[in-house]
This record gives structure tokens, C-alpha cells and sequence, in this order.
């Protein structure tokens, strides 16, 4: 049994921004996960596509409940393998990735294609792919799902990502996104909440201090 994910993205910029953005897009305040980049292998073919392959380091931040499977002298690192396929006349960008090692506890197969929009050619689609599976006797079903939740939750930050490069490239200050702009809010809320509750404490300290004095 593997989980599979299919969907679409819309980045609003031309297939040669995106194309150009695709090898700048680390680092990104969204990227924080992705640890390294190194190309392996690189060719351009006789009918002018151009091949990559690429190692990426990421962190692999886990569940309690998923602890177990990985012993403590193992890497969280995982390691994947990026292999790219980009062609300049038909303006594609095709990618194929997947992990390397803990491929027996889960492995994340994924499968992107960039090309222009249909109903707008200054825009780029992004059609995905992916497939998620797991080895693991009795948990299968629980790390799959683990899996499948944490590979959109990344498509949200690749995507973010994509934006924050392309804007930057044109020189634009990228847009702060609601869920940051609250979450600011918020951590600042409780930074006040906390600055009050202890500013309370010292004045009641001070009030029980000075009515003892009173009483002595």
C-alpha cells in the first residue's frame, strides 16, 4: 500500500524567472530544513536539454513515536537525490526526487513538472506528484500518513520559498504572509501578557512589603 499525492501550484512569474529561480531558491526563510546542496553530475544532450543531479541534505525532524525506528547513534539527516531534466524549446522543467537513506521506514518518491500556464503564458504551472511508502511491520499505515502530511505541509514552504526568490530577484520586498504577520502578534501578546503578570507579582511584592512595615 502506498499513499499518493497528486496536485498543482500557480507561481505568477514567466517560465525563465522560475526556471532562473529553481537554482537560487536556497536559502530561504522557508528552507530552513535544507541543510546542503551539491551537484553530482551535470550535461547538456545533443537536442540542448539539460541533465542534474543534485544531493541535498535536509533535517528530519521527528515524532515521539517515531524515535523508536531510528537508533540513537543514526543520522536524523536524510539525503536526497534530485535529478532535473530541463528543456528550453518546450519550456519544461521536469524534476525527480527521492530519498536516499531510512528509505526502509519511509521513502518519498516525487515527481515535479514547471511549465508555462495554459490560459496565461507569462505564469508557470506546477504539476506534482507523489508517492509515499513504508516498510515498517505493524506501523505502515501511521508513518505513511505522518508522511503524507509532512510532504504538503513542505509543498507550502517549497512554494513560499519560490515566491520569496522570485520577488527578491526583481528586486520587490516580499509580502509578509498573514499567518506570519499573527503569529508576530501573537508571540508579542504573550511577551506583554508576560511583562505584566510579572510587573503584577513585583508591585504586590512591594504592597505586601510596605504593609508589613506598617504593622511593625
Amino acid at each position: 500500500m502506498v499513499k499518493h499525492f497528486i496536485g498543482s501550484n500557480l507561481l505568477k512569474n514567466s517560465w525563465d524567472q522560475v526556471f532562473a529561480a529553481f537554482w537560487q531558491r536556497y536559502p530561504n526563510p522557508y528552507s530552513k530544513h535544507v541543510l546542503t546542496e551539491d551537484i553530482l553530475y551535470r550535461e547538456v544532450t545533443p537536442d540542448h536539454k539539460l541533465l542534474t543531479r543534485r544531493l541535498l541534505t535536509k533535517t528530519n525532524r521527528l515524532p515521539r513515536w517515531a524515535e523508536r525506528f531510528f537508533p540513537a547513534n543514526v543520522a536524523h539527516a536524510v539525503y536526497i537525490l534530485e535529478d532535473s531534466i530541463i528543456d528550453p524549446i518546450n519550456k519544461t522543467l521536469t524534476t525527480f526526487t527521492w530519498n536516499v537513506n531510512h528509505a526502509t521506514v519511509m521513502s518519498v518518491e516525487e515527481r515535479c513538472v514547471y511549465c508555462e500556464n495554459s490560459e496565461n503564458k507569462n505564469w508557470t504551472e506546477v504539476k506534482r506528484e507523489a508517492w509515499v511508502s513504508s516498510k515498517v511491520f505493524g506501523f505502515t499505515r501511521a508513518i505513511q500518513e505522518f508522511g503524507l502530511a509532512r510532504f504538503k505541509s513542505n509543498v507550502t514552504k517549497t512554494m513560499r520559498g519560490f515566491e520569496f526568490i522570485l520577488a527578491k530577484m526583481q528586486g520587490d520586498t516580499p509580502p509578509r504572509t498573514l499567518v506570519e504577520t499573527a503569529k508576530e502578534a501573537t508571540e508579542k501578546a504573550k511577551e506583554t501578557a508576560l511583562a505584566a503578570k510579572e510587573k503584577a507579582k513585583d508591585l504586590a511584592s512591594k504592597a505586601a512589603t510596605t504593609k508589613k512595615q506598617q504593622f511593625v
